[in-house]
């Protein structure tokens, strides 16, 4: 009896080593797994890109001949208004630049006869570039949105290739208070105010128009009955009398 026992207990023993064995086993299968689920997926790397440098037409290679040794200058802008992170009144914005560096003869002007020729591209946020011909000249930038908003400049040469070195670029980000787009929904409204106040005046005079014709159709209704009654008076009475005369007879 005694020999079952320990045998018995021995066998459980052994049993319960097993299971918490596997318990742990699964347990850390189970952490594996959702370490794994949780890590998220490796994103693919972009496709190397390629670029390939090619040859200026023969027509940029003429101007550049004439052009002297304004290619290789080093034009250096400066936006001296607006200020970083100014803040405006208006929806008009008065740009003004400083041009610096080794320029060698570079300078934004407009060929009358070609309409063509060095400039500074103006762009505001992420609308189509405004051409700078004159640096002597105001250059404003008009019914500017109320907001944040970001001028970006650099120089070009005339067939709109920008110059790359450094201080070339600039950017400037402000604030517009009182805007084109606010201002113009006011216009649009006081506008629409305006057309609805006259529309009711019109209408309240068509009404006025329309109950004075039916006063005066009554009126005129009114006194033809009391004109036409002394006539139709006498001549029923003689019908009346003529028949009371025949019965009679």
């Amino acid at each position: 009896m005694k020999l079952s026992r320990l045998m018995l207990l021995a066998c459980a023993l052994v049993f319960a080593s097993a299971l918490a064995g596997c318990s742990s086993d699964m347990n850390a299968n189970t952490e594996a797994n959702a370490n794994a689920a949780a890590s998220p997926a490796a994103s693919p790397s972009p496709a190397a890109q390629t670029l390939t440098e090619v040859e200026r037409p023969q027509k940029v290679k003429d101007m550049m001949q004439q052009r002297g040794d304004e290619d290789s200058a080093s034009p250096k802008l400066k936006i001296v208004e607006p200020k970083e992170g100014a803040t405006l009144s208006g929806s008009t914005v008065k740009l003004k630049l400083d041009l610096s560096g080794d320029l060698k003869g570079y300078k934004p002007h407009k060929d009358p006869a070609t309409n063509m020729g060095n400039h500074i591209h103006v762009i505001l946020d992420n609308q189509p570039y405004e051409a700078y011909y004159d640096l002597g000249q105001p250059f404003e930038l008009r019914n500017v949105a109320e907001g944040a908003h970001t001028i970006r400049v650099f120089p070009s040469r005339p067939w709109h290739e920008s110059y790359k070195n450094d201080g070339a670029f600039q950017m400037v980000t402000f604030m517009v208070k009182g805007g084109g787009d606010q201002q113009s929904g006011r216009a649009r409204q006081a506008a629409v105010a305006g057309q609805l106040q006259q529309d009711r005046h019109r209408l309240d005079a068509r009404r006025d128009a329309r109950r004075q014709g039916l006063r005066a159709a009554e009126h005129c209704r009114a006194g033809g009955q009391d004109e036409a009654a002394p006539d139709l008076q006498p001549t029923e009475g003689r019908v009346q009398g003529r028949r009371h005369e025949r019965d009679h007879d």
